[in-house]
């Protein structure tokens, strides 16, 4: 099995073309994404479309969570750009855009053969809104993981791509096709890079790999999305490709 991680679009539809070319020049068996696929960037209607052409399972992230409940982001940030930015993705969706997003599952788990399991969620197995990074304390990782364990395990969220070794089970995060860090940010304005990011995870004769994988983005492409677009956040995105 060879299974393609996409996580955290944001709307950035141009991310999105580069990393799924690329995801057709590697033979994969699925693709799934993990979660946050709309807010923030400036053509989700166009995001949501791709992932619906993909067939692909779609993770709840927390952001997918804020287009079906409009009092939620509130429990999550009260920073006026990022509940304007997600008044503004909600205002732009169709019937058929939430009926998509009602889809999405908590959680997944599969088969990678030879009794390999890779277990997906957005933030941890219980929470789309809690943060796993490579510095998280051992303690504190094994109460976010709350007894789950398989072979892999990966979610998104943090936007930081990682993986890590935990009491032998592997922890992934793809990264962020649409708005990926520099560093983790705790709330903060974070600065952004370039390029897109997603991983490939691999199950073949009892032995797993996992490649993390950085896209080249059309950055001219990018710009021209964000700045036709009336995105509150379209200012600061504009500096992601300059």
């Amino acid at each position: 099995m060879r299974i393609a991680l996409i996580s955290d679009i944001h709307g950035n539809k141009v991310a999105l073309d580069a990393v799924v070319a690329d995801i057709a020049a590697h033979k994969i068996d699925q693709i799934v994404c993990l979660g946050d696929v709309a807010t923030m960037g400036p053509n989700p209607r166009g995001v949501l479309a791709e992932l619906r052409r993909l067939g692909c399972t779609c993770i709840l992230g927390n952001h997918d969570e804020f287009m079906l409940d409009d009092q939620l982001i509130h429990t999550y940030t009260e920073a006026a750009i990022v509940v304007e930015a997600v008044d503004w993705c909600r205002a732009q969706l169709e019937a058929a855009d939430f009926e998509f997003i009602e889809t999405f599952v908590e959680g997944l788990t599969l088969d990678l053969g030879d009794g390999q399991v890779l277990q997906l969620f957005h933030g941890t197995p219980n929470s789309n809104m809690i943060d796993v990074l490579a510095t998280t304390a051992p303690a504190d990782l094994d109460d976010m993981l709350d007894g789950n364990r398989a072979t892999v395990m990966a979610g998104g969220h943090t936007h930081i791509q990682m993986m890590r070794q935990h009491k032998g089970i592997l922890l992934v995060n793809p990264g962020s096709v649409g708005l990926p860090f520099v560093e983790y940010v705790q709330g903060k304005a974070p600065e952004l890079m370039g390029h897109a990011e997603y991983a490939i995870i691999e199950g073949t004769g009892g032995t797993v790999n996992v490649n993390l994988r950085r896209v080249t983005v059309d950055g001219e492409a990018a710009r021209a999305a964000v700045a036709a677009s009336d995105n509150p956040m379209k200012l600061g995105l504009l500096v992601q490709y300059s």
